[in-house]
């Protein structure tokens, strides 16, 4: 609730966040943790403040800086990307901290320490277009900064934004003489298969159904979580993607995700239609799709049934599709997981050679992972011994 004491100005907002904050953090939250938090009190607040500028506020990997002018937001982003770069030379690819920035100049009512309006929504939607490393503003930002500062501005054309009724001109800025090539990368992919369930499109005329979509997709995610050999992202990332046409590579370079799963809900009278899709997010490729028709009698169960039933259809697929992915690299060079799975177009073979194979393989991933459960499981299934027991399919000797 605003207060009588709110006021309008003009500022320049910066919002950032980190890219690929959730997988990096899956990987190591701990650590991931304190360096984020080392990086704003050490890097981000300093550049802010040296440019005359306030920090409204911090969220957790993100935060929204306000500045009287958008010469001083632009040197002050261009500083907290060269400072992430120099401090991420020495750090492998899946523990990078990145900055994506989104800059705008517009009209804010100020509440106390906090601000507010389109001038804030449109920098966060700028923030969420770009990738790891880079900085995005608005048009009115780059003509109150180009030629005053050692930056090069790449047009990106006009973009729809979110809940932003307006089309927004859009540019990236570069530090003068900068290669393209040479901008941070977002990590690559996590070496388990990895899924970002992106938020389902609410087809139906009444908006009201939007909850609908959204719990459908909540539920969804929930159920791929419960398969522990599959990395689901979480939904506070895949949501932000709510909304947006985007590619799903550029989807799969933000999140380091292999695979991504979309869809519709549509409800007319007591039908509703729920239809979905599997894709190749690194190649762009559709591996599945189907559609579900229900009436809608308990919406609960409507929702659980549809849930349970997209995850038994995409989980084999998923297998399918590592299966092919291993096979086309060489034992030595991939994880236990990848082991596993590769031995899946070896075991519907009868020949005794395939059989051997295959149980090698397993031997190789238990080796790496004494308790892999889905591995035993495999071998026992192939008549396979570890340590000179028989093992069931139950796993015990």
């Amino acid at each position: 609730m605003l207060h009588e004491a709110a006021t309008r100005r003009l500022a320049a907002l910066m919002a950032g966040d980190i890219a690929g904050y959730s997988r990096i953090m899956a990987g190591d939250e701990t650590g991931t943790f304190a360096r984020v938090k080392t990086a704003m009190e050490e890097l981000v607040a300093p550049a802010v403040a040296r440019h005359g500028g306030r920090l409204v506020r911090t969220m957790g990997d993100g935060f929204l800086a306000e500045f009287a002018s958008a010469h001083n937001s632009v040197a002050c982003a261009l500083e907290i990307q060269r400072g992430m770069s120099v401090r991420g030379q020495d750090i492998g690819a899946e523990r990078r901290l990145d900055f994506r920035i989104g800059i705008n100049l517009g009209d804010v009512i100020a509440d106390g320490a906090d601000v507010y309006g389109d001038g804030v929504n449109v920098a966060a939607r700028l923030e969420a277009l770009a990738e790891a490393g880079q900085i995005f503003v608005s048009a009115k930002v780059r003509d109150e900064t180009v030629g005053k500062l050692a930056a090069e501005f790449h047009d990106l054309g006009e973009k729809r934004l979110k809940n932003i009724p307006e089309l927004v001109r859009v540019f990236r800025v570069d530090p003068a003489g900068a290669e393209p090539a040479a901008r941070p990368r977002a990590p690559a992919p996590t070496a388990r298969p990895s899924i970002a369930v992106l938020p389902f499109d609410n087809l139906s005329r009444d908006p009201e159904q939007e909850f609908l979509a959204d719990g459908i997709t909540e539920d969804i995610i929930t159920a791929l979580a419960r398969l522990s050999w599959l990395f689901v992202i979480a939904r506070n990332s895949t949501f932000a993607y709510k909304g947006k046409a985007t590619d799903v590579r550029q989807i799969s370079r933000a999140l380091g995700v292999r695979y991504v799963l979309e869809g519709s809900v549509r409800v007319s009278g007591q039908q509703i239609r729920v239809t979905g899709q599997l894709i190749d997010a690194e190649t762009g490729n559709h591996i599945w799709a189907q559609k579900y028709d229900r009436v809608l009698k308990d919406l609960f169960a409507v929702k659980d049934d549809i849930a349970e039933r997209v995850v038994a259809a995409v989980e084999p697929h998923l297998y399918a599709e590592e299966g092919f992915r291993a096979s086309s690299k060489r034992p030595d060079s991939i994880d236990a997981w990848g082991l596993a799975v590769r031995t899946l177009g070896l075991i519907s073979k009868v020949e005794h050679r395939q059989n051997q194979e295959a149980q090698d393989l397993l031997r190789s991933a238990i080796a790496m992972e004494p308790h892999y459960a889905r591995a035993h499981a495999l071998l026992a299934s192939l008549g396979g011994v570890v340590g000179g027991a028989l093992l069931l399919v139950s796993g015990h000797p």
